[in-house]
Protein backbone atom coordinates (compact mmCIF):
# COMPACT_ATOMS: atom_id res chain seq x y z
CA UNK A 1 0.00 0.00 0.00
CA UNK A 2 1.16 3.26 -1.29
CA UNK A 3 1.61 6.32 1.22
CA UNK A 4 -1.59 8.75 1.17
CA UNK A 5 -2.88 11.56 3.33
CA UNK A 6 -6.30 10.74 5.19
CA UNK A 7 -8.95 12.26 3.89
CA UNK A 8 -9.14 15.41 6.19
CA UNK A 9 -5.65 16.30 5.45
CA UNK A 10 -5.81 16.35 1.99
CA UNK A 11 -9.02 18.54 2.12
CA UNK A 12 -7.09 21.10 3.70
CA UNK A 13 -4.76 21.01 0.97
CA UNK A 14 -1.86 19.63 2.66
CA UNK A 15 1.11 18.21 0.17
CA UNK A 16 2.58 14.70 0.18
CA UNK A 17 6.53 14.12 -0.64
CA UNK A 18 7.37 10.42 -0.23
CA UNK A 19 11.21 8.88 -0.28
CA UNK A 20 12.04 5.18 -0.93
CA UNK A 21 14.91 6.08 1.31
CA UNK A 22 15.78 9.41 2.89
CA UNK A 23 19.10 11.14 4.81
CA UNK A 24 16.30 13.37 7.11
CA UNK A 25 12.80 14.37 6.51
CA UNK A 26 13.23 17.04 8.15
CA UNK A 27 16.40 18.02 6.32
CA UNK A 28 14.21 17.78 3.48
CA UNK A 29 11.21 19.65 4.53
CA UNK A 30 13.64 22.71 5.72
CA UNK A 31 14.87 22.95 2.21
CA UNK A 32 11.52 23.02 0.58
CA UNK A 33 10.94 26.03 2.85
CA UNK A 34 13.76 28.02 1.43
CA UNK A 35 13.64 26.92 -1.86
CA UNK A 36 10.07 29.00 -1.79
CA UNK A 37 7.42 26.13 -0.41
CA UNK A 38 4.77 27.58 1.51
CA UNK A 39 1.95 25.54 1.59
CA UNK A 40 1.71 22.96 4.67
CA UNK A 41 3.51 19.26 3.58
CA UNK A 42 4.29 16.08 4.75
CA UNK A 43 7.53 14.23 3.86
CA UNK A 44 8.04 10.91 4.51
CA UNK A 45 9.94 7.62 4.21
CA UNK A 46 9.89 4.31 5.65
CA UNK A 47 13.98 4.44 5.59
CA UNK A 48 15.48 7.00 6.90
CA UNK A 49 19.73 6.98 7.82
CA UNK A 50 20.96 10.09 8.54
CA UNK A 51 18.34 11.56 10.78
CA UNK A 52 18.58 13.67 14.30
CA UNK A 53 17.05 13.69 17.58
CA UNK A 54 17.23 15.89 20.34
CA UNK A 55 20.74 17.41 20.94
CA UNK A 56 21.98 15.97 17.25
CA UNK A 57 21.25 12.36 18.53
CA UNK A 58 20.99 9.98 15.73
CA UNK A 59 17.91 8.81 14.21
CA UNK A 60 18.01 6.13 11.94
CA UNK A 61 14.81 4.14 10.84
CA UNK A 62 15.33 0.99 9.54
CA UNK A 63 12.72 -0.01 6.84
CA UNK A 64 9.72 -0.30 7.60
CA UNK A 65 9.51 2.36 10.99
CA UNK A 66 8.11 5.52 9.93
CA UNK A 67 9.80 8.86 9.72
CA UNK A 68 7.74 11.21 8.93
CA UNK A 69 7.87 15.44 9.27
CA UNK A 70 5.16 18.47 8.35
CA UNK A 71 6.10 21.60 7.15
CA UNK A 72 4.10 24.69 8.46
CA UNK A 73 5.10 28.40 7.81
CA UNK A 74 3.35 30.70 10.13
CA UNK A 75 3.68 33.99 11.24
CA UNK A 76 4.23 33.89 15.31
CA UNK A 77 7.02 34.41 17.25
CA UNK A 78 9.70 30.85 17.62
CA UNK A 79 8.66 30.89 21.36
CA UNK A 80 5.03 30.36 20.28
CA UNK A 81 6.34 28.12 17.57
CA UNK A 82 8.11 26.04 20.06
CA UNK A 83 4.87 24.85 21.77
CA UNK A 84 3.99 23.07 18.47
CA UNK A 85 6.02 19.96 19.74
CA UNK A 86 2.90 19.22 22.73
CA UNK A 87 0.02 19.30 19.68
CA UNK A 88 2.74 17.36 17.44
CA UNK A 89 2.76 14.46 20.43
CA UNK A 90 -0.71 14.40 21.09
CA UNK A 91 -1.42 13.64 17.31
CA UNK A 92 0.78 10.76 16.85
CA UNK A 93 0.15 9.63 20.51
CA UNK A 94 -3.90 9.74 19.01
CA UNK A 95 -3.09 7.81 16.24
CA UNK A 96 -0.70 5.42 18.09
CA UNK A 97 -4.18 4.64 19.87
CA UNK A 98 -6.06 4.22 17.02
CA UNK A 99 -4.12 2.27 14.99
CA UNK A 100 -3.55 -0.14 17.80
CA UNK A 101 -6.64 -1.03 18.49
CA UNK A 102 -7.55 -1.40 15.47
CA UNK A 103 -5.05 -4.04 15.13
CA UNK A 104 -5.86 -5.50 18.70
CA UNK A 105 -9.08 -5.96 17.29
CA UNK A 106 -8.23 -7.50 13.70
CA UNK A 107 -6.26 -10.01 16.25
CA UNK A 108 -9.30 -10.63 18.19
CA UNK A 109 -7.76 -9.01 21.50
CA UNK A 110 -9.25 -6.68 23.67
CA UNK A 111 -6.93 -5.36 25.76
CA UNK A 112 -5.51 -1.69 24.57
CA UNK A 113 -2.08 -0.89 24.61
CA UNK A 114 -0.86 2.17 27.27
CA UNK A 115 0.63 5.16 25.25
CA UNK A 116 1.72 8.30 27.18
CA UNK A 117 3.44 11.71 26.16
CA UNK A 118 6.81 12.49 28.01
CA UNK A 119 8.33 16.23 28.71
CA UNK A 120 9.17 17.04 26.31
CA UNK A 121 8.96 15.10 22.92
CA UNK A 122 8.84 11.25 23.16
CA UNK A 123 5.59 9.46 23.41
CA UNK A 124 6.11 5.96 25.60
CA UNK A 125 4.34 2.91 25.08
CA UNK A 126 4.68 0.91 28.31
CA UNK A 127 7.47 3.02 29.92
CA UNK A 128 9.64 2.66 26.90
CA UNK A 129 10.33 4.98 24.30
CA UNK A 130 8.05 4.16 20.74
CA UNK A 131 8.39 7.80 19.63
CA UNK A 132 10.78 10.49 19.09
CA UNK A 133 10.49 13.83 17.62
CA UNK A 134 12.23 17.00 16.61
CA UNK A 135 10.83 20.38 16.58
CA UNK A 136 12.80 22.93 14.09
CA UNK A 137 11.77 26.05 12.58
CA UNK A 138 13.69 28.98 10.02
CA UNK A 139 12.82 32.52 9.09
CA UNK A 140 12.07 32.22 5.71
CA UNK A 141 10.17 35.11 3.46
CA UNK A 142 6.16 34.92 3.83
CA UNK A 143 6.71 33.58 7.91
CA UNK A 144 8.93 31.03 10.54
CA UNK A 145 8.98 27.52 8.64
CA UNK A 146 8.47 25.29 11.13
CA UNK A 147 9.16 21.84 10.68
CA UNK A 148 7.96 18.87 13.20
CA UNK A 149 9.86 15.39 12.71
CA UNK A 150 8.15 12.29 14.19
CA UNK A 151 9.71 9.30 14.09
CA UNK A 152 7.99 6.01 14.95
CA UNK A 153 9.27 2.66 15.64
CA UNK A 154 6.72 0.39 13.95
CA UNK A 155 8.86 -2.83 13.24
CA UNK A 156 11.97 -2.35 15.26
CA UNK A 157 13.61 -0.24 17.95
CA UNK A 158 16.82 1.54 18.75
CA UNK A 159 19.20 -0.52 21.33
CA UNK A 160 21.67 2.21 22.74
CA UNK A 161 19.13 4.64 23.48
CA UNK A 162 18.95 6.49 27.14
CA UNK A 163 15.79 5.50 27.27
CA UNK A 164 14.48 2.17 26.68
CA UNK A 165 12.85 1.55 23.38
CA UNK A 166 10.37 -0.81 22.14
CA UNK A 167 8.52 -1.11 18.59
CA UNK A 168 4.66 -1.70 17.63
CA UNK A 169 5.67 -5.00 16.47
CA UNK A 170 7.24 -5.59 20.13
CA UNK A 171 4.44 -5.27 21.38
CA UNK A 172 2.56 -7.47 19.22
CA UNK A 173 0.71 -4.62 17.02
CA UNK A 174 1.08 -5.47 13.52
CA UNK A 175 0.35 -2.17 11.22
CA UNK A 176 2.16 -0.61 8.61
CA UNK A 177 3.84 2.54 8.64
CA UNK A 178 1.53 3.75 5.53
CA UNK A 179 -1.57 2.71 8.08
CA UNK A 180 0.13 4.84 10.76
CA UNK A 181 0.92 7.52 8.93
CA UNK A 182 -2.64 8.03 7.31
CA UNK A 183 -4.20 8.53 11.01
CA UNK A 184 -1.01 10.23 11.74
CA UNK A 185 -1.91 13.05 8.68
CA UNK A 186 -5.29 13.08 9.99
CA UNK A 187 -4.82 13.34 13.96
CA UNK A 188 -2.38 16.43 13.17
CA UNK A 189 -5.21 18.26 11.11
CA UNK A 190 -6.88 18.14 15.22
CA UNK A 191 -4.60 19.22 17.02
CA UNK A 192 -2.83 21.68 15.20
CA UNK A 193 -6.25 22.92 14.71
CA UNK A 194 -6.59 23.30 18.46
CA UNK A 195 -3.42 25.09 18.76
CA UNK A 196 -4.13 27.86 16.56
CA UNK A 197 -1.19 29.14 16.15
CA UNK A 198 -0.68 29.11 19.72
CA UNK A 199 -3.89 30.65 20.42
CA UNK A 200 -5.36 27.01 21.85
CA UNK A 201 -2.06 26.08 23.44
CA UNK A 202 -4.21 25.94 26.63
CA UNK A 203 -6.59 23.08 25.32
CA UNK A 204 -3.60 21.55 24.42
CA UNK A 205 -1.37 22.18 27.75
CA UNK A 206 -4.87 20.68 29.50
CA UNK A 207 -5.05 17.26 26.81
CA UNK A 208 -0.85 17.12 26.99
CA UNK A 209 -0.87 16.79 30.70
CA UNK A 210 -4.34 14.29 31.06
CA UNK A 211 -1.35 11.79 28.81
CA UNK A 212 1.58 13.17 30.91
CA UNK A 213 4.27 10.15 31.99
CA UNK A 214 5.34 10.69 35.53
CA UNK A 215 2.96 13.60 36.25
CA UNK A 216 3.23 14.26 40.16
CA UNK A 217 6.38 11.42 40.43
CA UNK A 218 9.76 11.87 41.55
CA UNK A 219 11.81 13.05 38.25
CA UNK A 220 15.56 13.56 38.07
CA UNK A 221 16.83 16.06 34.99
CA UNK A 222 20.06 16.24 33.67
CA UNK A 223 21.18 19.28 32.27
CA UNK A 224 24.53 19.76 31.01
CA UNK A 225 26.28 19.09 33.99
CA UNK A 226 23.12 19.80 36.28
CA UNK A 227 20.93 17.52 37.87
CA UNK A 228 17.71 18.97 38.94
CA UNK A 229 15.86 16.31 41.42
CA UNK A 230 12.42 16.80 42.96
CA UNK A 231 8.65 16.20 41.86
CA UNK A 232 7.13 16.70 38.04
CA UNK A 233 4.48 19.12 38.84
CA UNK A 234 2.70 20.22 35.69
CA UNK A 235 4.14 22.72 32.42
CA UNK A 236 3.54 25.81 32.51
CA UNK A 237 2.05 27.94 29.82
CA UNK A 238 5.19 28.01 27.79
CA UNK A 239 5.44 24.24 27.87
CA UNK A 240 8.31 24.52 30.73
CA UNK A 241 8.19 21.45 33.16
CA UNK A 242 7.99 22.62 36.54
CA UNK A 243 9.73 20.74 39.07
CA UNK A 244 9.15 21.04 43.29
CA UNK A 245 12.32 20.17 44.75
CA UNK A 246 12.44 19.09 47.85
CA UNK A 247 12.43 22.93 49.41
CA UNK A 248 8.94 23.77 47.63
CA UNK A 249 10.31 25.93 45.20
CA UNK A 250 8.93 25.37 41.40
CA UNK A 251 12.06 24.92 39.37
CA UNK A 252 11.40 25.59 35.92
CA UNK A 253 13.00 23.41 33.20
CA UNK A 254 14.13 24.47 29.78
CA UNK A 255 15.84 21.47 28.33
CA UNK A 256 17.24 18.36 29.51
CA UNK A 257 17.14 14.48 29.46
CA UNK A 258 14.31 13.30 31.97
CA UNK A 259 14.13 10.44 34.24
CA UNK A 260 11.32 8.97 36.36
CA UNK A 261 10.78 6.76 39.47
CA UNK A 262 13.74 4.73 40.30
CA UNK A 263 16.50 6.08 37.71
CA UNK A 264 15.75 9.50 39.39
CA UNK A 265 16.86 8.49 42.61
CA UNK A 266 19.83 7.60 41.49
CA UNK A 267 20.60 10.85 40.44
CA UNK A 268 19.57 10.49 36.46
CA UNK A 269 23.24 8.52 36.01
Amino acid sequence: MPFALGARAAARGYGLVVFDQAGSTNIEALASARQGARAPCWFVTTEQTAGRGRRQRPWVAPRGNLASSVLEVLNVAPVVAATLGFAACLAIENALRQVSREAVLRSGGSSALDFAVKWPNDVLAGGRKIVGMLLEAEQVAGGLAVVAGIGTNVVAAPTDTPTPAVSLRDLGVEVSAEDLFSALSESWVEYFGIWNEGRGFADIRRLWLERAAGLGQPVAIRSGHAIIEGIFDTIDEQGCMLVRTAEGRLEPITAGDVHFGSVASKGAV
